[in-house]
């Protein structure tokens, strides 16, 4: 089974556009695209990648298309639409014509209203996913997770991905409130977790192994083997870790695995989720 990331990002550097990319974070204020990458991927033995937006526009699906057009190594892509437009169906229509497009994304981590997914604009435009073969990405902070497991059970038919396992902070060793919403969250059987994500919430400098321990026992108890699956969130890791050093902490937490968990981790999950 090859081992597909299922989890990362590729820009031309915009300061405005990504102004998410601030002064402390100068390590990755620069383009990041796909040769890059392929050099770390043949490096650390990766097979494929699922890109995922970073740039609500639909400019950004347009330059992630092309890019996984032209890179066999990018197996998939999660866009973004205006899941709250009266045209969203017409959009989605569209779009069905590319066949590297899996899902979307919204980035409601940043919205000031904390339960957004569940306006009544913005489920419709959830309701409509399933239908044309969509994923969706769910991008949250942890005080987000109440809402958005009553969000997940209005559409049990929909499959749904949680990122970076909902951010918790690993820095400050918070994880009781976490702990108790993510196994309350998880009990939706249409949700899928990426275990990525992680270095960038823990404290970036001094960081070590067994801070992501007591995190990643929650998540593989709550999802089980076959809900989990690997991502780098590179190159937004960076800030903390080097390609190697973030695939080294899931290499030595699932070591004890089955390989057939192992597999389904590092790429059968991902495949089976986004049909790669």
């Amino acid at each position: 089974m090859e081992i597909i990331d299922s989890h990362q990002h590729f820009w031309n550097f915009d300061p405005v556009r990504d102004s998410w990319i601030n002064g402390d974070m100068k390590i990755i204020q620069r383009d990041f695209l796909p040769a890059e990458l392929e050099t770390i991927f043949k490096a650390n033995k990766i097979g494929g990648s699922v890109v995922v937006q970073s740039d609500q526009s639909e400019d950004e699906n347009i330059f992630h298309l092309k890019n996984a057009t032209e890179n066999n190594f990018i197996k998939g892509v999660v866009g973004w639409i205006d899941l709250e437009a009266e045209d969203v169906e017409e959009k989605l229509q569209h779009y069905q014509q590319f066949k590297k497009l899996k899902g979307f994304r919204h980035v409601l981590q940043g919205e000031i209203q904390r339960d957004f997914m569940l306006r009544p604009a913005f489920k419709k435009g959830i309701s409509l996913l399933n239908k044309y073969g969509f994923t969706y990405d769910i991008l949250i902070f942890p005080d987000q997770l109440i809402y958005t497991k009553e969000f997940v059970k209005a559409f049990p038919d929909q499959p749904f991905v949680l990122d970076h396992i909902a951010k918790p902070g690993i820095k400050e060793q918070e994880i009781s409130r976490w702990r108790k919403d993510i196994i309350a969250f998880a009990e939706a059987e249409n949700v899928y977790c990426k275990i990525s994500g992680m270095v960038t919430e823990a404290d970036w400098k001094n960081w070590n192994q067994q801070d992501f321990k007591p995190y990643l026992d929650v998540v593989a108890e709550a999802f089980g083997a076959n809900r989990i699956m690997y991502g780098s969130d590179w190159p937004v890791c960076l800030v903390a870790a080097s390609y190697a050093r973030v695939k080294g902490i899931v290499d030595d937490y699932f070591s004890s695995y089955s390989k057939s968990e192992q597999d389904a981790f590092f790429g059968k999950t991902a495949v089976e989720f986004y049909h790669l």
